[in-house]
């Protein structure tokens, strides 16, 4: 009774039983598979940057956004700025560091965008008053390869260098003039 059994019914006569050893092998060959949707090409792991020595580049357009950090991402006026890439090469994730010491991390395997980079920022302060924020404005990023070449340090400024245009209150006060 050792002996594996085989056929034994007419119903599972098109079924073939495999031994335990093309089990196992199965298994492992399910283990190595990966998605390749979630994948993008051209998109790097930060820590890969950094052990080929490849430099990281900022977009100028991220330094004038005159964004409030309490106030939602989609609130800028230029909506172009939130697709581009937060750095060059695109990365996968980088950690954004405040000089009060928070740091908050965005995310995107297709590359992380100035949008992922302004949610992340935006989920840590959305529950501030204006008044509890020193510096409410975010003034632009800053890649500083003898600090940390991983991250990006972030800075603040405490009025907007961009004129806010889009106001209801001013063009109603211009339809009256």
């Amino acid at each position: 009774m050792s002996d594996e059994l085989t056929k034994v019914d007419s119903a599972i006569a098109g079924l073939s039983i495999n031994s335990k050893e093309e089990k196992e092998a199965d298994k492992t060959a399910k283990k190595t598979h990966r998605r390749h949707s979630s994948q993008s090409e051209g998109v790097w792991n930060i820590k890969d940057l950094e052990a080929k020595k490849i430099e990281l580049t900022l977009p100028i357009e991220t330094q004038k956004t005159g964004w409030k950090l309490n106030t939602a991402p989609s609130s800028i006026e230029d909506k172009d700025i939130l697709k581009l890439h937060l750095v060059t090469p695109p990365v996968k994730k980088i950690d954004l560091h405040f000089p009060l010491g928070l740091e908050v991390t965005a995310r995107n395997l297709k590359g992380v965008t100035v949008k992922d980079a302004l949610d992340a920022i935006h989920k840590q302060f959305k529950k501030k008053a204006d008044d509890e924020l020193d510096k409410p404005y975010l003034a632009g990023f800053e890649w500083d390869k003898e600090e940390c070449w991983t991250r990006l340090i972030v800075h603040q400024t405490k009025q907007t260098s961009v004129q806010q245009t889009s106001s209801k209150k001013s063009k109603k006060k211009k339809e009256e003039a």
